[in-house]
């Protein structure tokens, strides 16, 4: 019963054939008659039964590399924009019947559509900016004086708090949801012949091109990429503790430069307060004089409102390179080293970091909070001094009356 419910009444009439057809064919022929139609009663199975489809469709599935999973932050993007091209103007006379000599009715062509660019606090990564944007071209004139259409407006949403530079100039700061800053206009459209209609031309012969719309490279720049940003030598734990303490999934490897773009995660409190986390790629000795990628990566660390230095504590002298990095940042950008900031010990569960962070309390004025990311030993300590950090950042940008970057 089962089968006959399973095959269709076709599939019967074909089998049937096949008996009939039997002694006409060859036995090489009937083998592969015989198995094209099994892989066609196996596809019947497989749909038919619910848990035949599902290992179906798990076998198929393959699995995304953690890599590919990835996404980085992007705080700095060069844009290409250039406006749309207005439509042609047209020459043409009209004409009916008693009315042989209508004079001119060609229309005007639509100007280009303007590329503009517009705040979105939805938005916080200029990762999906494209490097190259078009205006949409007006359409051409038509004959009876009808105007062709303006070309459509393109829209570039970029995240609140973005800076518009050109040629090292600021040109927009876009502060506020829903702000728009054109960034290049379109082209105007060109005239039809109707437009130079006059008392000394009575049939003009002129139609204009439209104009080509303008075209301009920008620079767009976040001011805030994360509240907080993890600034460390490489190789010190930075991608594994923003993995420990929120859902980003930056890459974690035993070599140094495993981050090569900066990874932003959100920290969640009870209170619904979310505070951005980024990891900065690790900077070395120098990097304020451009060796490696050294001015890169400190132009995320500009865009942080403060900083949590990452020692590894594993290796002797830990504090030389708590030294080593506020003077690349002083070196950088005067009072950079000087923003809010904590000093984090990483690496706890090795035997050495037990010593050496004696050693570094001694020699550190600042608060140090020890930990591991491997483990998750202290992090509550990390969260809630973190939470501290934010908490004043509100309250200073309350004070000079501005609003503080919500995530």
């Amino acid at each position: 019963m089962l089968v006959s419910k399973i095959l269709s009444s076709r599939t019967w009439v074909l089998l049937d054939g096949l008996r009939q057809w039997r002694p006409a064919c060859s036995q090489h022929i009937q083998i592969c008659l015989l198995q094209q139609q099994v892989k066609s009663w196996q596809r019947i199975l497989s749909t038919s039964c619910a848990k035949c489809a599902k290992n179906e469709r798990l076998k198929q599935k393959r699995a995304i590399s953690e890599k590919k999973l990835t996404r980085y932050f992007v705080d700095h993007r060069r844009v290409c924009v250039i406006g749309g091209h207005g439509g042609q103007g047209i020459t043409s006379f009209h004409s009916e019947p008693r009315k042989e000599f209508g004079g001119p009715d060609g229309g005007n062509g639509g100007d280009g559509g303007h590329v503009i660019l517009k705040a979105d606090q939805q938005i916080k990564s200029l990762a999906s900016v494209l490097p190259l944007y078009r205006g949409f071209d007006g359409e051409r004139g038509r004959s009876k004086n009808c105007y062709g259409a303006n070309g459509g407006y393109t829209y570039i949403k970029v995240p609140v708090g973005t800076l518009v530079k050109e040629d090292g100039k600021i040109v927009s700061d876009l502060t506020q949801h829903g702000e728009e800053y054109v960034a290049a206009y379109g082209g105007t459209g060109g005239k039809g012949n109707q437009f130079f209609l006059s008392n000394e031309n009575r049939a003009p012969m002129t139609a204009t091109l439209g104009e080509s719309g303008q075209k301009r490279v920008l620079y767009l720049e976040l001011k805030t990429m994360a509240h907080a940003g993890l600034v460390g030598f490489p190789n010190a734990g930075k991608s594994s503790l923003l993995r420990a303490i929120s859902n980003a999934k930056p890459a974690v490897a035993p070599y140094p430069f495993t981050t090569l773009n900066p990874h932003v995660g959100i920290v969640h409190y009870q209170d619904y307060e979310q505070v951005a986390v980024a990891d900065v790629p690790g900077i070395i000795r120098g990097a304020h004089l451009n060796r490696g990628l050294g001015l890169a990566f400190l132009k995320h660390i500009e865009h942080c409102r403060f900083l949590l230095f990452v020692v590894d504590l594993s290796v002797s002298e830990p504090w030389i390179q708590l030294q080593d990095l506020k003077y690349e940042l002083e070196q950088y950008e005067e009072g950079l080293s000087k923003r809010p900031h904590a000093v984090i010990g990483n690496k706890m569960d090795l035997p050495q970091s037990k010593a050496n962070l004696l050693l570094l309390k001694e020699r550190v004025e600042q608060r140090v909070i020890p930990l591991s990311a491997l483990t998750g030993d202290n992090l509550e300590e990390l969260l809630l001094h973190l939470r501290d950090l934010y908490d004043a950042y509100v309250t200073t940008e309350q004070s000079r009356r501005q609003n503080p970057v919500k995530w």
